[in-house]
């Protein structure tokens, strides 16, 4: 395992400062030409009992991660309390509010604190779970082109996105480039004392990576799988019913929303604040739009439902994190008094 650096406290700063400042910037553009007050007068006509469900199926999808995980450390000889996965996994969401990205390292590092997993070993088990999140949110896309392509198109026209696929295989072909290098002179660059730490981390990261190949239990792993979606999609998909004007909204709207939420939450700013709330502006424009409704009405239930969403899930994440932090703190100094005792 690589040493652990000292953090740079002025970087960190920065990197909050920066997300905010990309937070602000956003949450300006959401609201931008709309009136405030009639986003205030939908929220109070909310019914906040959907909401609360909403909040359940949003606990339990942390917990359905947290049991799946230890699925992927059981290949490499670890097995994990639940317990310490969850609440492991709630730290690493609390630190992505203050520094975007920054969550998969804090909960690797917060997991070998009380687990003693390996942080390369844990970590690439982590990026293995971010490469299934993507394969699922594919087929989420999948879905909404299939019964929303209509909204789809109308909100990429509106949002001003540009494709360019020229320059994804650019990325792609660098990327795979990059690795044939790596495996080839792989040996050779061990033998420098700073690059074989790198390697071996790098080597820890990819048994993380290829522990899905080694699953003794893959149907509970594809069952644990579909099971955080489902809560994801009702996480969202609820929220909608809290509101008289998309309490008509189909699944297939469903599919919609969680696809264009996840494109807001992609944004580095902090918590999504901005990013999301815009995203699901133009995303509702873009529904009403293909339901032959009003763009500018879409564009204010859109708000109005981001107002709702988002400070759920950031009300999950403090609640859990800033839960996590003492509990995570006496798992630490349990297991260090038992590595004590044994040591004697």
């Amino acid at each position: 395992m690589m040493e652990k650096k000292s953090a740079n406290p002025l970087k960190s700063i920065l990197t909050i400062v920066i997300s905010l400042a990309f937070a602000g910037f956003f949450l300006w553009l959401a609201l931008k030409g709309f009136e405030f007050e009639k986003v205030q007068k939908s929220l109070a006509r909310a019914n906040y009992l959907w909401v609360a469900i909403a909040g359940v199926f949003g606990v339990l999808a942390y917990w359905l991660r947290a049991v799946r995980w230890n699925l992927l450390l059981e290949p490499m000889g670890y097995n994990i309390s639940s317990s310490n996965a969850f609440w492991t996994i709630s730290f690493g969401y609390l630190m992505n509010l203050t520094i975007p990205r920054s969550g998969e390292v804090a909960r690797a590092t917060a997991l070998y604190g009380v687990e003693k997993v390996p942080v390369d070993k844990s970590f690439g088990t982590i990026i293995l779970e971010r490469v299934v999140d993507l394969i699922c949110m594919m087929v989420f896309l999948g879905l909404t082109f299939i019964f929303k392509y209509e909204a789809i198109l109308s909100f990429y026209e509106n949002s001003g996105i540009k494709f360019n696929p020229n320059k994804v295989i650019l990325i792609l072909s660098i990327l795979v480039l990059g690795a044939i290098l790596f495996f080839v002179f792989k040996r050779k660059l061990a033998t420098v004392p700073i690059l074989g730490k790198i390697i071996g981390f790098i080597d820890g990261i990819l048994q993380g990576l290829t522990s899905i190949f080694k699953l003794k239990q893959k149907v509970k792993f594809i069952l644990y799988t579909i099971g955080i979606w489902i809560c994801y999609f009702m996480a969202a998909y609820l929220v909608c019913f809290a509101l008289p004007e998309t309490s008509d909204f189909t699944i297939a709207d469903g599919f919609f929303i969680i696809v264009v939420g996840t494109l807001g939450m992609i944004v580095p700013a902090s918590g999504g604040i901005g990013a999301f709330n815009l995203a699901m502006k133009y995303g509702f424009m873009a529904l009403f739009i293909s339901m032959g409704k009003s763009a500018e009405f879409g564009g204010e239930m859109g708000l109005t439902y981001s107002f709702i969403s988002l400070p759920l899930q950031i009300v999950i994440m403090l609640t859990t994190g800033l839960l996590s932090i003492p509990i995570l703190a006496k798992a630490r100094n349990k297991l260090a008094a038992e590595t004590e005792i044994n040591n004697k």
